[in-house]
């Protein structure tokens, strides 16, 4: 008999407290997917699965432990609680582990407003691998493509449910659906390879795969005969395929547990300008079809639309229950939860405010520089906010694109680098984290 993802919740809890727990939740997530990998033509990988995973929290005063599993069978629910308690008998108290209070829990929530799941019949295998092949097809008829090194569709559908022994109950399903594209160029030591791709939580908004194939394809052959810039300190423009990075370490550096611990660059910073004046970063977890919306956090909390950067300053941290705690503040409802360990904060969608420029002005306006399309390694300091990344893109003269660069590195500090950004207005608003093409003034470059 297969159980819902509720019942199981409630059965983890039962048996929780009845192997002695003094509070606990429990999160169980159901769901299948079913990907394939094309190449030359053929069906190279295909993938299906069906998974139940549980997960149980058990707190015994301010002492908690975790344990996990695939197996729903009433004795193992039984095991996972007895197992979960004992272990938290050995481990050390933490003053800041413990569920929401009740008044503090969401009470109600429109599940079908935030529309996360495509009522339409999922798709059969042959129509993913129709759509591999289509983009690959696209790709290599690119004049100058030599392969395709992998062309992938996906489908992938779950429901999560959370419930705690505070009284909370809760639980939503969510579907997902992706294209991708990785088109390879020229040949021998010349070949250069690059991609294009798109996931949608409805099918219907999905790009279609030859467009993708084509884009990918047209990318790898603009990348041929790169070259390595000279080293010098220039402006740099991250195209907006990557410049949400950016946000992201802005984001990393904000979340809670980093700043409880004294490992962020920008611990001393809340209230203070940490972006131009003119610039405001919203995080929506609400957005109809968007993979970072929730109706709540991992502990029950009512998500919310709040302000990170409000013209240029930074308002607050991402928090959980725990890192609110230590910190003397209020959790933003931004806990994240898997089967296999505690809430911790995590960011939902984000928005950056977009600039008056299209990406080909702000090209034309930094003379001389490095347009960055993507980027290999990562060294950020997260006590200073240094930065370094491996970068490749084109290099730029008199305001327009010259030729392919690849092998250099560019390096900055965080700090100084966000406070200058320049916004384009080439944002897509259908992803996530919507973040345009972002110019920074005087970074170091090192080539040859």
């Amino acid at each position: 008999m297969t159980h819902s993802p509720e019942d199981l919740c409630q059965s983890l809890l039962a048996a929780a407290r009845k192997a002695g727990a003094g509070a606990a939740d429990a999160i169980v997530v159901q769901g299948s997917s079913v990907a394939v990998d094309m190449r030359a033509g053929a069906l190279e990988h295909a993938e299906r699965s069906e998974v139940t995973d549980l997960g149980l929290r058990v707190l015994l005063g301010q002492r908690q432990a975790i344990v996990s599993s695939s197996d729903s069978r009433p004795e193992t629910l039984a095991a996972m609680a007895e197992r979960a308690v004992a272990m938290a008998a050995e481990t050390p108290e933490d003053p800041y582990a413990g569920l929401a209070d009740p008044d503090q829990l969401v009470t109600s929530w429109d599940v079908s407003a935030l529309d996360l799941s495509d009522p339409a019949p999922a798709p059969l295998p042959e129509a993913l691998q129709a759509d591999a092949l289509q983009a690959e097809a696209a790709a290599l008829a690119v004049d100058g493509v030599s392969q395709v090194q992998t062309a992938s569709a996906s489908y992938g559908q779950s429901r999560v449910h959370l419930a705690a022994s505070n009284g909370f109950s809760g639980g939503y399903s969510r579907t997902s659906r992706s294209i991708s594209c990785v088109a390879i160029a020229g040949t021998g030591s010349g070949m250069e390879r690059d991609y294009d791709g798109d996931g949608r939580t409805y099918q219907s908004d999905l790009r279609l795969a030859g467009d993708i194939g084509t884009l990918a394809g047209q990318r790898a052959v603009e990348r041929l005969n790169a070259r390595r810039p000279v080293t010098g300190t220039y402006p740099v423009l991250f195209d907006e395929r990557i410049s949400s990075s950016l946000i992201g370490h802005l984001m990393a550096a904000a979340n809670g547990a980093a700043v409880a611990r004294g490992g962020s660059w920008l611990k001393d910073m809340l209230g203070q300008p940490v972006l131009p004046d003119s610039l405001s970063l919203v995080e929506d977890p609400h957005r109809p079809r968007m993979g970072g919306s929730r109706p709540f956090d991992g502990e029950g909390l009512p998500t919310q639309r709040r302000l990170v950067v409000d013209n240029g300053v930074l308002t607050g941290w991402t928090l959980d229950l725990s890192s609110a705690r230590k910190l003397g503040m209020t959790s933003t409802g931004n806990a994240a939860r898997g089967t296999s360990g505690p809430p911790s904060p995590a960011t939902w969608n984000l928005s950056l405010t977009q600039g008056d420029a299209s990406r080909a002005d702000l090209i034309r306006d930094m003379g001389t520089g490095l347009l960055v399309t993507s980027m290999i390694g990562s060294t950020i300091n997260p006590n200073t906010g240094d930065y370094s990344r491996g970068a490749a893109g084109f290099w730029v003269e008199n305001g327009e694109i010259a030729y392919p660069v690849n092998e250099c590195t560019i390096a900055g500090n965080l700090i100084d680098m966000l406070r200058r950004i320049v916004p384009a207005n080439d944002a897509r608003p259908y992803l996530s984290r919507v973040v345009p093409s972002l110019l920074i003034e005087g970074m170091t470059l090192a080539g040859t």
